[in-house]
């Protein structure tokens, strides 16, 4: 216990981390302020409260295997991820460092708890997964919107300018000559349009 004194003194008044310390009777034994004024519409005194009062359900086995990795590994800390009441019918996710704590006899006196609130940053994740996903999909459709333009639409283009240019060579009279030349001027400014576009899109 002695060798988490200082960091409990350190972050007994934090605003940021959580600090707890569950005892073998999986009963807190010690809760630092900040998180004591978190979780105190669960418990006003959160000592000798088992520790799984503040969270999901599903996350106490979570805490049970990484509590056993504390303990066969004493010199390591080992993360956790825990969900948290949130008050509202709803829960925050938590970061965690746990640490097993022995006693003077060198036997298994509890385990250390240090963490924070990390809801904002997984619900940023989550937003940024989202977005990734969508500039996939939009990129997929920029793909095919590329070959579509490439193979789709240049050929009729192609064409349209091949035809133009067969009847430029026909004897045709002024204004039929006028048109074609028209429908060539406009044909050639579609396909470098068309090209332009596939351009952007590779």
């Amino acid at each position: 216990m002695n060798h988490f004194t200082e960091t409990i003194k350190l972050l007994e008044n934090s605003n940021f981390y959580y600090v707890i310390i569950a005892g073998m009777d999986s009963n807190y034994s010690y809760v630092n302020t900040h998180y004591a004024d978190a979780f105190g519409y669960i418990a006003k005194n959160m000592v000798g409260k088992p520790y799984h009062i503040t969270m999901h359900p599903d996350d106490t086995k979570v805490c049970a295997e990484v509590a056993a990795k504390c303990f066969e590994n004493p010199d390591r800390s080992f993360p956790a991820t825990i969900r948290k009441h949130d008050g509202k019918g709803g829960y925050i996710i938590t970061q965690w460092e746990y640490r097993a704590i022995f006693d003077a006899q060198n036997q298994p006196d509890g385990v250390f708890c240090m963490g924070y609130d990390i809801t904002e940053y997984e619900k940023a994740n989550q937003q940024l997964e989202v977005a990734k996903t969508e500039i996939e999909e939009k990129k997929s459709i920029l793909e095919q919107i590329g070959w579509e333009q490439s193979h789709v639409i240049r050929r009729p283009v192609a064409n349209i300018i091949g035809l133009v240019n067969i009847l430029s060579k026909m004897e045709i009279d002024q204004n039929l000559s006028n048109i074609c030349e028209m429908l060539s001027d406009s044909a050639e400014q579609l396909d470098k349009a068309v090209n332009s576009i596939v351009k952007k899109t590779d």
